[in-house]
């Protein structure tokens, strides 16, 4: 469901202020800002802009999502791609393949460290487990339908439910069609709905991936920085069944053959140039109010900062010494010190920004436009009053809120937990199930359960269990889940915590596969009846966790009436200045546009480098392999493969020379806006060539989940490195010529 309001949000959250298309975050202004997140029919509004910075393609053609270059795009959930060439070869960034990397290690083959290089289509491994290829081919508005079923005597619980059932039959209907996924998403906070129809392809396989050492070179130091030299990128490739529909994984599965791909631009875009990037962005909150902007920045991101830091020492802490261990939660580590580094990020950032006051100058206007005309006084008035006491409201149990999200943060009791809620669920008509629990998503839920094999290890999970629940013992008693304290001794004075989960991980079979997945299609009566300690936890806390469940909906139900009324009283002040507006990101496609440039960073941030700035006219929009040998050091995270230090000595740089440069190009900025989901991302030049895959923002850009500046910039890796690192370092030419070059 796609009407999630909650002011603590997910880890990857992403937003900011009133957004104008042509406007930075200081007002509608500025003609030449590139902000924006785009729903592709939008993007005809936009044509006289478009085609002034350099877009060739004809915007009327990229509305149609079964045409190029659109089609072409892809989702992974959770991450974008796109095709490259006609069997289904697919581009998308190393951190997004870095759970099949990692899935596929083992300690005598570690594929993290070495890299992976299929020799032919018999030597590609199966990605990891819910591994997906998403392929949209329409999307269609419902605002009408789900609105039918709502009024405005509807309590909280109701709104949510209703809309719930709505979408529900939605999807339903239009998954009817054989092999395609569909899903209703909420656009402008629930103003208007939309119905996207994606082709999901369940048989993916990982085709290359660079070692880390190019996919992560820089590691967590460079992480948001410029200048950048990563080589962020890896490949997989769509399988089919022969008849060219989904099936699941075969050796008898042949490669699909997408309908569109993108041509490669082998030498990458010049400085100046305009780029787009099309994708999938996560989540922006670009329309929140002041009031939530300031406690994100004053609570939430401190907090979670510290505890994401916390978690990953926790998780550092056990496994050490135990190389098994630390594979398998390679991945997460990696998650957790990106989520850390971001947080912190955004702290920084927004003690340098006015942020918050253009944000109150912003409310000012709107309540001044609010009481020029009776009108709007009449109809928007109650909005602003009764949104701003539904944010103090929830506020008010923002710490209980966080230490309950994290209670059972157990990858034993979660596994635990949904497999009896499956049970639950089962009882009542599939269409009256709760979404996550459907027919439909009994394939994911399999894969959910088999995909714990190679992130769990029931040392590390204990470790990271009791200091989330070190947190949780901390709330007043009357905050917490008596059931769960009863189970576990919590507050009684008896026992020892440690030892009480020493025995429950110790006494679990659900740390096995074949167990979990046996208890797939049971019945309530089997749980209720079972002798191991995490299942017994589960039934025990089953009823107070589902009351907690009932309440936050009917919070998420009341901000589903007030949100799209706000909206539209934002998008109705913007259209008075003459203003289209696009909406926050919500892991739809959309497509951002922008220009290869550099920028001045802030006053003595920066000093002179090696390669990217020359520490007074600031950063430059382009890296060299100069940078990688500067930065070189033999260690993780500067170390890099013996084959690529001697080509750049060698100044072996073939057809990928740039004069300009005089040397081959690694990364490069653009002005493009994008957010977590956007990774992956084809970045293609004005003709829908690719010229580069987006993956990081900078440090200075960091605040872009909340806000748009004219420091604002994307960090792409060059399509120039990605091909001279298959060809000369990793002996991938014959992929290489697969994708026409």
């Amino acid at each position: 469901m796609k009407i999630k309001t909650s002011i603590v949000f997910s880890v990857m959250t992403t937003a900011l202020l009133a957004g104008a298309s042509h406007a930075n975050a200081a007002g509608p202004e500025d003609s030449i800002s590139t902000e924006g997140m785009w729903q592709p029919h939008q993007l005809p509004e936009l044509s006289q802009e478009l085609r002034g910075h350099g877009l060739k393609l004809n915007p009327d053609s990229m509305t149609k999502l079964t045409e190029f270059p659109m089609n072409a795009v892809i989702s992974l959930g959770g991450c974008s791609a796109s095709f490259v060439s006609p069997t289904g070869l697919v581009i998308t960034n190393h951190h997004c393949a870095y759970g099949s990397i990692s899935y596929n290690s083992t300690e005598s083959r570690d594929l993290l460290a070495e890299g992976f290089l299929a020799k032919d289509l018999a030597e590609e491994l199966p990605a990891a487990p819910g591994s997906r290829v998403y392929v949209t081919v329409s999307m269609n508005e419902v605002t009408d339908k789900v609105n039918a079923r709502l009024d405005d005597k509807m309590d909280g619980a109701a709104r949510f439910a209703a809309i719930e059932e709505a979408e529900k039959s939605l999807v339903s209907e239009c998954e009817e069609d054989p092999g395609h996924r569909c899903e209703v998403y909420s656009y402008y906070g629930g103003l208007n709905y939309y119905l996207i129809k994606q082709l999901e392809i369940r048989d993916v396989r990982l085709v290359h991936a660079p070692a880390s050492s190019i996919g992560k070179f820089g590691g967590d130091i460079d992480n948001w920085m410029w200048p950048r030299h990563t080589g962020d990128y890896a490949f997989y490739r769509a399988y089919v069944g022969k008849d060219g529909k989904p099936a699941d994984y075969s050796k008898d599965n042949v490669p699909y053959k997408p309908k569109h791909f993108l041509p490669v631009a082998a030498k990458g875009p010049m400085e100046g140039e305009f780029v787009m990037v099309a994708g999938y962005p996560g989540r922006t909150n670009r329309y929140r109010t002041a009031q939530e902007v300031q406690s994100n920045f004053s609570w939430y991101y401190p907090t979670m900062q510290r505890i994401l830091a916390e978690w990953s020492e926790t998780i550092a802490e056990a496994t050490a010494e135990n190389k098994d261990a630390e594979l398998k939660y390679a991945s997460r580590v990696a998650g957790l010190n990106n989520y850390s580094k971001n947080f912190t990020g955004m702290m920084e950032g927004y003690q340098r920004s006015d942020l918050l006051q253009r944000k109150h100058k912003l409310e000012k206007a709107l309540q001044a436009w609010v009481e020029s005309d009776e009108a709007r006084q009449k109809k928007y008035q109650s909005t602003l009053d009764d949104l701003k006491a539904l944010v103090v409201e929830k506020q008010s149990a923002r710490e209980q809120d966080l230490a309950l999200n994290s209670m059972g943060r157990s990858a034993m009791l979660g596994a635990a937990g949904q497999l009896y809620r499956l049970a639950k669920e089962g009882e009542k008509p599939d269409a009256e199930r709760k979404p996550g629990y459907q027919e439909r998503d009994l394939t994911r839920f399999t894969e959910r359960m088999r995909r714990i094999e190679r992130s769990y290890d029931a040392s590390v999970d204990k470790q990271v269990w009791l200091y989330f629940l070190q947190r949780y013992q901390a709330l007043p008693k009357e905050q917490r889940i008596a059931s769960f304290d009863q189970f576990l001794k919590i507050g009684t004075g008896s026992g020892d915590l440690s030892a009480t989960l020493d025995k429950m991980y110790k006494d679990t079979k659900l740390s096995d596969v074949q167990a979990r997945e046996a208890w797939i299609g049971k019945k309530p009566g089997d749980f209720a009846d079972s002798k191991d300690p995490f299942i017994q936890l589960a039934v025990a806390m089953y009823d107070d966790m589902l009351a907690r469940e009932r309440q936050e909906e009917a919070m998420e139900g009341r901000f589903a009436q007030l949100r799209p009324q706000y909206m539209a009283l934002l998008i109705d002040y913007y259209h008075s200045l003459g203003k289209p507006v696009y909406p926050d990101a919500n892991s739809s496609l959309r497509v951002t546009y922008g220009l290869v440039k550099g920028y001045q960073p802030p006053a003595g941030t920066i000093e002179k480098a090696a390669d990217g700035n020359d520490g007074k006219q600031g950063f430059v929009p382009f890296t060299t392999l100069r940078g990688i040998k500067a930065k070189y050091t033999g260690e993780t995270p500067f170390d890099a493969p013996k084959a690529l230090m001697e080509a750049i000595d060698d100044k072996k740089f073939g057809r990928y020379y740039k004069k300009q440069l005089d040397s081959v190009p690694v990364n490069f900025l653009s002005t493009v806006d994008i957010t977590g989901g956007n990774s992956g991302s084809p970045t293609m030049n004005g003709r829908g060539e690719l010229v580069g895959v987006v993956f990081d923002g900078t440090y200075d850009s960091i605040n872009g989940d909340w806000d748009f500046t004219d420091n604002t910039r994307a960090i792409h890796v060059d399509i120039a490195y990605i091909l001279w690192v298959m060809e000369n370092i990793d002996g991938a030419g014959y992929l290489v010529r697969e994708m026409g070059q």
